[in-house]
């Protein structure tokens, strides 16, 4: 027998509600809407479907209160309701992470790489964050802007010859501070998201974020992540 609507969604809550009960560390019973409260302050999932999640409290509330039999609900949630709830309920239990979504095969320039090089792969790739490390270090990140910052400051030289000029004399000229974070690769993609965010908020410039499997800059880096993106979250 296929399960009617409302079973559906009294199923995804209670997931919900046990994964924010987990998320919380409650041991004693706290109502759905505090439990949001308390969740919110640490995990940016329930903060980014925070008003869905409060919305289904008081559909919660309607159907189980008002329900005529055990069979019957008065209160039959839409199907793009139950469709919503049960994806949440996805996205709460198995958060997407950073690793797993973005992990991918990263081109590494080194400083004496010329720019010449590093633009023909990166047209090839279509990929222009341009990450230079020198042996196994680390010295920085030349994004789109990075490169207009050092452009900007050659304007007044004669010639620039893409040939000559390597990613150690862009890397030179780029003042206007770090544009990348490094993050773990298990960060869910919401709290990546809001890391771009928070940035907008704050005036900083962030570009990109560099996933290393424990978000250390000495560790292998294994994807990039975007503004461009994260667009595909929906």
């Amino acid at each position: 027998m296929t399960a009617s609507n409302s079973e559906r969604f009294l199923v995804a809550f209670n997931r919900i509600e046990k994964a924010l009960e987990k998320m919380t560390g409650s041991n004693t019973y706290v109502s759905f809407f505090k439990l949001i409260d308390f969740a919110k302050k640490k995990n940016a999932i329930v903060r980014r479907f925070e008003d869905d999640l409060r919305e289904y409290g008081d559909l919660r509330n309607a159907i189980v209160h008002h329900r005529t039999a055990i069979e019957y609900a008065i209160a039959e949630p839409h199907d793009e309701v139950v469709e919503k709830i049960e994806q949440i309920d996805r996205i709460l239990t198995e958060p997407p992470v950073a690793g797993g979504q973005f992990r991918r095969q990263v081109r590494i320039f080194a400083p004496d790489d010329s720019l010449a090089d590093a633009l023909r792969m990166a047209g090839k790739k279509k990929d222009f964050q341009i990450p230079v490390f020198e042996e196994d270090e680390f010295r920085g990140l030349i994004s789109p802007s990075g490169l207009m910052e050092y452009l900007a400051e050659t304007v007044a030289d004669d010639v620039i010859s893409r040939e000559i000029t390597t990613l150690s004399d862009i890397l030179r000229h780029i003042h206007t501070g770090r544009s990348y974070e490094f993050i773990s690769a298990n960060l869910s993609v919401y709290a990546a998201e809001e890391m771009f965010s928070d940035a907008v908020v704050k005036g900083r410039r962030l570009e990109a974020l560099l996933i290393t499997e424990n978000g250390r800059r000495d560790e292998k880096l294994i994807g990039i992540i975007t503004p461009w993106d994260l667009m595909k979250i929906e």
